[in-house]
């Protein structure tokens, strides 16, 4: 299929911010292509040329692709910048001018859709000495083969500013239209595919050539691709959490960096919690995993915190976030050094552990690491009475970590499932009117007063609707950052702004300038209190939920804008604090 159809599904997904018409539109397009494409097609809607554990990224700057459009166009730099200046958008210039000005196409069929991505990825693979020139040059070249409209997504893409305004959701959903009758148990079925692979093109193509039955023969974990973390759910107390799962683990809740390490003999990668290729950055967790994991194939998950073992404290989570780092590695190492405290074991010597309980994968975990610095068990009780709960909560409040988690005994490791085989009870909280909410930054509102040199004063928070593939607008943040922090998220905002608000954002409220949904942080506010200005929550008959004096806590966490706090998660901790403020009332007038 020519490229120019997909550019037409990219206009038209454009031209809507309705996701059922998204979906529609996606799904007609997807019964049209052939198994020959699906893998370029996915990748092309996940704005992407592999999945994030691969590490492949096209790495052209505004810079280079404007000297692409100047050889394709024959205009000079300098106007192809002044042109991108005015409209704000490099695509929509490149579009501009390349309907404006008489060029001299390559005659040659019209490249299809798995021909511009096997360009855009030899351009990606292409480095070393001339590399910058090299990929101008390859890139003006595609530009020649291709129309106008089709050169607006091109650039796009290549920048990563694409915006089609849909998620991985809407994809999984719009699949399992476009293949199944019985959509509902596909559409479930692709995700926990996808869950366990983190490679959606690999399920789609799966499902192209050998139907719905040919996902069981994927449905298995693999060395080298990361499995969507499990995560927990969240009650206010001790007592609940007995209450709703009975005798169970309850482990430490680690401030720090999850990873999850993949070994298979001496070779050994570590990913982040939205799945990235983080093995460079952490040159002592891999030493350690060879002095210390008694196992030739194996997948585990930890928490990884900065830890000073003269005095056994942990370091507060900015010092681990430096860790996480391209450069000067050897000399962060020396100067914070990372315990990574493991508490699951998903594979070994070949055999999926995901579908064991809880029980059995603690205790092959424990028999598969050596005594050592680096690699360590989690902190855990197993108790079935609250007060023990409530005593390991509080020594570990002290200790300095966040909270504890509790594991039902009898549970699976289900991937990307927030459910309640696990709760965590966090020291934000525990019985007090404040929490800790990850909202992901939409906008920014330019600085008045002292910040107005900084031209940026506050931001826009938002959190996820899972089930609308929607962000929703929570909080607007001014505090909690240091002016060096508010000069450095302004640059790395203004990358990703855009014109217009983004089509998955739901949002009553303007800010100066609009950003494409990526970076979260961690939040902490006194309470949830009900707000008509946002949207999270917001019903036609209900107002929404905002943050009250909402601070920013520590820097950018290591998640997906997808794994920020959900409306259904602020809807509980709403509840939760409900709960205590009614308890102490009565507490009170006893």
């Amino acid at each position: 299929m020519l490229f120019l159809k997909l550019a037409e599904v990219f206009e038209k997904l454009g031209s809507t911010t309705k996701r059922l018409k998204m979906f529609e539109i996606l799904s007609d397009f997807f019964k049209k292509i052939s198994k020959n494409e699906v893998d370029e097609v996915i990748y092309f809607c996940q704005e992407r040329l592999l999945p994030p554990f691969k590490g492949i990224k096209i790495d052209m700057a505004d810079k280079m692709v404007e000297k692409a459009i100047a050889k394709s166009s024959g205009k000079s730099v300098s106007e192809i910048a002044k042109i991108y200046k005015k409209l704000g958008d490099l695509g929509l210039a490149a579009e501009n001018i390349l309907t404006k000005k008489s060029r001299t196409l390559i005659k040659s069929k019209a490249p299809s859709i798995v021909e511009v991505y096997n360009t855009l990825m030899k351009i990606a693979q292409t480095s070393g000495s001339g590399s910058v020139e090299r990929k101008t040059t390859m890139l003006a070249g595609l530009l020649n083969k291709v129309s106008p409209k089709e050169a607006k997504y091109i650039i796009r893409f290549v920048l990563g500013r694409l915006r089609l305004g849909i998620g991985d959701p809407t994809i999984m959903d719009s699949l399992s239209k476009a293949i199944s009758g019985d959509r509902m148990k596909l559409r479930k079925d692709i995700e926990r595919v996808y869950n366990l692979s983190s490679d959606l093109a690999i399920v789609a193509r799966t499902l192209f050539e050998k139907g719905s039955k040919g996902l069981k023969g994927i449905e298995e974990v693999k060395i080298g691709s990361p499995i969507r973390m499990a995560l927990a759910e969240r009650l206010p107390n001790a007592k609940d959490i007995i209450k709703k799962i009975g005798k169970c683990a309850v482990e430490t809740k680690y401030d720090g960096l999850r990873l999850q390490i993949h070994k298979k003999d001496n070779k050994i990668e570590i990913f982040s919690r939205n799945r990235e290729r983080m093995t460079p950055m952490f040159p002592d967790i891999i030493a350690g995993v060879k002095k210390q994991i008694k196992a030739n194939s194996v997948v585990f998950e930890g928490e990884a915190v900065a830890f000073n073992e003269s005095t056994g404290e942990f370091f507060p989570f900015q010092v681990t976030m430096t860790r996480k780092r391209k450069y000067e590695i050897e000399k962060k190492v020396k100067e914070a050094p990372l315990v990574l405290f493991t508490f699951d074991i998903l594979y070994k010597n070949g055999k999926d552990l995901t579908q064991k309980p809880y029980k059995e994968r603690r205790k092959i975990l424990e028999k598969t690491i050596k005594k050592g610095f680096t690699i360590r068990k989690a902190d855990r009780i197993i108790t079935d009475k609250s007060e023990d709960l409530e005593k390991f909560f509080e020594e570990n409040i002290e200790r300095g970590t966040e909270g504890i988690i509790a594991k039902r005994l009898d549970a699976e490791y289900q991937a990307g499932a927030r459910n309640f085989n696990w709760i965590k009870l966090k020291r934000s909280y525990r019985g007090e009117l404040t929490d800790t909410i990850d909202v992901v930054i939409v906008g920014y509102f330019k600085g008045k007063g002292i910040r107005t040199k900084f031209g940026i004063g506050a931001l826009l928070g938002c959190v996820y609707n899972k089930k609308q593939d929607k962000f929703r607008t929570i909080a607007r943040i001014g505090s909690g950052l240091t002016e060096k922090k508010w000069q450095e998220i302004r640059k790395l905002l203004d990358k990703i702004r855009v014109n217009n608000k983004p089509a998955r954002v739901d949002s009553l409220i303007k800010p100066d300038v609009w950003i494409n949904p990526k970076y979260v942080f961690t939040v902490m506010a006194d309470e949830i209190t009900k707000s008509p200005m946002h949207t999270a929550g917001k019903t036609r008959k209900e107002p929404g939920y905002a943050l009250r004096f909402p601070r920013i806590q520590g820097w950018i966490r290591d998640k997906d804008a997808e794994d920020s706090t959900s409306v259904k998660e602020v809807e509980k901790i709403f509840k939760m604090q409900k709960h205590v403020k009614t308890t102490r009332f009565r507490e009170r007038g006893k």
